[in-house]
């Protein structure tokens, strides 16, 4: 709560290259968070602006994925909710966008998860069936050189030979979330 009585809004800003595991982690974060009864909303940041051929004018890209995350956040929040796991490759570069969707006022966590490129690359061979694996391992690549560039006070964890389960404990634990009251 904050001091005029009002519940925090709070934002995990889950990043990390493709093949990391975000998905997989996000919907594994979200099943904790049920089973401790702590509420929530998810939201997967590719979805947000996946259209083709972009709008014309100001709703490309970013624009298209603000508007979509403000009415999205709009509806959550008239249902109760003040907690969004927020989950894109470079959720993390994207804060003051993802505050402002929030209406302006959020605390926010960072999470970037890491992975090896071998890692990468067993991950992304074993879900990339088109021609597109080599274009997934290249962009990986460079957006994992971007992420380094972050400040330090992110939380960086590692996927590396380690469950999925294992992963999203540390990342509910850098929330704080799983001793926070659930409404």
């Amino acid at each position: 709560m904050t001091a005029s009585g009002n519940i925090e809004q709070e934002v995990l800003l889950l990043a990390g290259r493709s093949g990391s595991g975000k998905t997989s982690v996000s919907f594994e974060v979200s099943d904790q968070l049920q089973k401790a009864d702590v509420a929530h909303c998810l939201v997967d940041g590719d979805n947000l602006d996946t259209a083709y051929p972009k709008p014309a004018g100001g709703l490309h890209g970013i624009g298209l994925t603000e508007a979509n995350l403000t009415a999205l956040w709009r509806n959550y929040t008239a249902v109760g909710q003040h907690r969004l796991i927020y989950v894109n490759t470079v959720s993390v570069f994207e804060y003051e966008m993802i505050i402002r969707s929030m209406g302006g006022a959020a605390r926010a966590i960072g999470v970037i998860l890491t992975a090896t490129d071998a890692t990468v690359l067993a991950r992304l061979a074993s879900r990339e069936v088109g021609g597109a694996l080599e274009r997934h391992l290249q962009r990986s690549s460079a957006l994992a050189a971007h992420l380094e560039t972050t400040s330090s006070r992110i939380s960086r964890i590692s996927t590396d030979g380690r469950t999925v389960i294992d992963v999203a404990k540390d990342v509910v634990e850098a929330t704080g979330w799983s001793t926070a009251p659930a409404k």
